[in-house]
């Protein structure tokens, strides 16, 4: 592995590449990218893609990457714009993606800018409101927690939104009237540290949740998108997501193993099932 650093005039974007380039294939490179998760939480893919060049890296303000602009909100149309230019860095033309969660979105605005920066796009479980018929009652879940994260800390901020992801079917009145959850049932901290720049929990990425995609757009790109949405999660709201996105796309979303972290080993203690998802993957990728 070889870390890179690409110095642009508001980040400075830390990048890794897992075996040579050009690729010893002549397959494209397979990038992953998440949000706001960094290049660690695609450990065990990379390992399991030994045989393929595979590149990660860590969005602009999370994990090495460092900010230079001041800013400290998270858009997907920025992030776009720093997947392209590491994708230039590479030299490689188009690239294959892996794209979860906020990561997801991100290469959705990335296909739309520049469509011709990847051949296949696997966007996994993106978090998008606009796509469900609830988004209003969403957006309220979400105001509610963002207030239990700055009124009470990071731990009762996470037992709030772990209830709000976990809710299976529409966002009800009965949801919305919930007291926020006791952040010890879920093992978190009840003690409240004063920090409160977490990209999750505060509004700092509400962008990513409120992007609108150009679904026109995306259907004209030479792009193949594959939704891809886990088989544990296509009541909750990550699922729901992906499977109103891929309708309207006018697709069927693709079933992986696991859940929204599916693709990651035990290391962050929310295991999926790695080997299974790598190998659906490929599947997925080697499907004209």
């Amino acid at each position: 592995m070889t870390q890179h650093t690409l110095a642009l005039p508001e980040v400075d974007l830390v990048y890794d590449v897992h075996g040579p380039l050009p690729t010893a294939d002549g397959q494209p490179p397979l990038v992953m990218i998440g949000q706001p998760m960094d290049a660690s939480g695609f450990q065990a893919q990379v390992e399991l893609f030994e045989d393929r060049t595979t590149v990660t890296y860590d969005p602009r303000g999370l994990g090495r990457s460092r900010r230079k602009d001041g800013v400290v909100t998270n858009e997907p149309e920025v992030q776009a714009q720093d997947i392209h230019a590491i994708i230039e860095a590479l030299g490689v033309g188009p690239v294959e993606m892996l794209a979860s969660s906020g990561g997801a979105v991100s290469a959705l605005a990335l296909v739309t800018a520049y469509p011709d920066d990847v051949s296949t796009l696997v966007a996994h479980e993106p978090p998008i409101d606009c796509v469900l018929p609830d988004a209003a009652a969403v957006h309220e879940a979400r105001l509610a927690y963002t207030q239990v994260y700055q009124d009470k800390g990071w731990g009762a901020g996470m037992a709030a939104f772990i209830a709000m992801t976990s809710w299976e079917g529409e966002i009800t009145d009965e949801h919305l009237a919930w007291p926020a959850p006791d952040p010890a049932a879920f093992g978190l901290p009840v003690e409240d540290d004063g920090v409160r720049n977490d990209p999750l929990l505060s509004d700092r990425s509400w962008a990513v949740p409120l992007y609108q995609p150009d679904l026109e757009a995306l259907k004209a790109a030479p792009t193949r998108i594959v939704v891809a949405v886990g088989e544990e999660s296509v009541k909750v709201y990550t699922g729901r997501t992906a499977i109103a996105l891929a309708e309207q796309l006018g697709q069927q979303a693709t079933v992986f193993p696991s859940h929204h972290g599916g693709f990651m080993g035990g290391e962050f203690g929310y295991a999926g099932q790695p080997d299974a998802f790598a190998a659906k993957l490929r599947e997925v990728l080697h499907r004209p």
